[in-house]
């Protein structure tokens, strides 16, 4: 009887390692402070640092990214409540794909929540009034720049017109792969989110080794000079430039077998091999509703054999090792190929608490 380590000794065709999702926010350090906001303000000229300015650079911030959508002819959409953003943008990125157009392909708009710096009066006289400032909860706009990159392919910029402007990036490393397989020459047969065949296995796992930082970082610079900002060419010059932090990165370990049957047969040995468990009844793989830090419960998997080669293992050790049932922030799902030839393992990484940037591993440290 096949075993599971005879499964992927035996039945598998290619065997692909590399970095899946990059969630990351870029912040301002100088900005992090209240005597650092008024140094800011003073900075710009103005001789008393009013809250009321904080409001006109957030204004004009507002009114570049509207003439940069109607420069570039990007349509601007508002995000309903409870409506997918993906789903929503996905028609535009595929569109890009399909023309080989490399740009901004739609700016989407919603109201969140995040905590923003807002001032006050207290004392002075009405010729020279003193402000305080402090970090509040408000819900303003967020602007999504949905990308479609010449490195990174599909990948979005999400931004805040309120101090301390945060930006938050969303990256595909199988997405960077594909294209520095295309642009080497390499053939190779994609999944939606993976690989499924390569003609040299060897080159395709020197590529998805060889991303890093510095390709992080050239996306963000690439993006950071062609996007609107809140910063003058001055500003930057005393500064006030982003750094990235990590907040959440997905490594995948993806399996393809040569044939369907092999995956089945991983999947019902490996709900075998983990009876004493016991006997799963049903299947609850996808989370249909936000999961935070602060959401209550506990979230987890459990396999169906009816259904046991469409789903995939989650993962609390690196490399993963299979399981039947796994606490949510330990890992996450994987992707399946067609036909269920395929098993990707994920480890998922968040940051170390918190939701402060300093709180997160600093990308130039990777």
């Amino acid at each position: 009887m096949a075993t599971i380590r005879s499964l992927l000794r035996d039945r598998v065709t290619l065997q692909v390692r590399s970095v899946d999702r990059i969630f990351l926010q870029a912040y301002v350090p100088k900005l992090m402070s209240e005597g650092l906001l008024v140094r800011f303000l003073l900075d710009r000229g103005f001789p008393i640092p009013s809250p009321a300015l904080l409001g006109q650079i957030g204004s004009r911030y507002q009114a570049a990214i509207e003439r940069f959508a109607a420069r570039n002819a990007v349509p601007i959409v508002r995000f309903r409540r409870g409506e997918s953003k993906e789903e929503v943008a996905r028609p535009y990125l595929e569109a890009a794909a399909r023309d080989g157009r490399f740009g901004c392909v739609l700016i989407g708009v919603a109201q969140e929540r995040a905590h923003v710096w807002r001032g006050w009066r207290k004392g002075g006289s009405d010729s020279h009034p003193h402000f305080e400032f402090g970090r509040q909860s408000a819900l303003p706009n967020h602007y999504y720049f949905y990308l479609y990159d010449r490195e990174w392919g599909p990948a979005f910029w999400k931004c805040c017109c309120y101090a301390p402007y945060p930006v938050w990036l969303c990256l595909n490393g199988h997405e960077w792969a594909k294209r520095q397989a295309e642009q080497a020459g390499l053939a190779f047969e994609a999944l939606d989110n993976g690989f499924r065949s390569t003609a040299d296995a060897d080159a395709l796992a020197a590529i998805c080794a060889r991303l890093g930082a510095r390709d992080v970082w050239a996306f963000f610079r690439r993006w950071e000079r062609m996007l609107p900002s809140p910063f003058t060419a001055e500003d930057r010059s005393r500064g006030y430039r982003y750094r990235l932090a990590l907040r959440q990165l997905e490594l995948s370990d993806t399996r393809v077998f040569d044939r369907p049957q092999a995956g089945r047969e991983w999947f019902e040995q490996t709900i075998r091999d983990q009876l004493t468990l016991g006997r799963p009844d049903h299947v609850a793989v996808v989370f249909q509703r936000r999961v935070i830090a602060s959401t209550p419960g506990r979230f987890w998997t459990r396999e169906a054999p009816w259904v046991s080669w469409r789903l995939v293992y989650l993962a609390d050790t690196f490399p993963p090792r299979p399981a039947s049932a796994l606490h949510f922030s330990a890992g996450g799902p994987a992707s399946t190929g067609p036909e269920g030839r395929s098993v990707a393992s994920k480890f998922r990484s968040y940051s170390a608490g918190g939701t402060s940037p300093s709180s997160s591993c600093s990308l130039s440290a990777l």
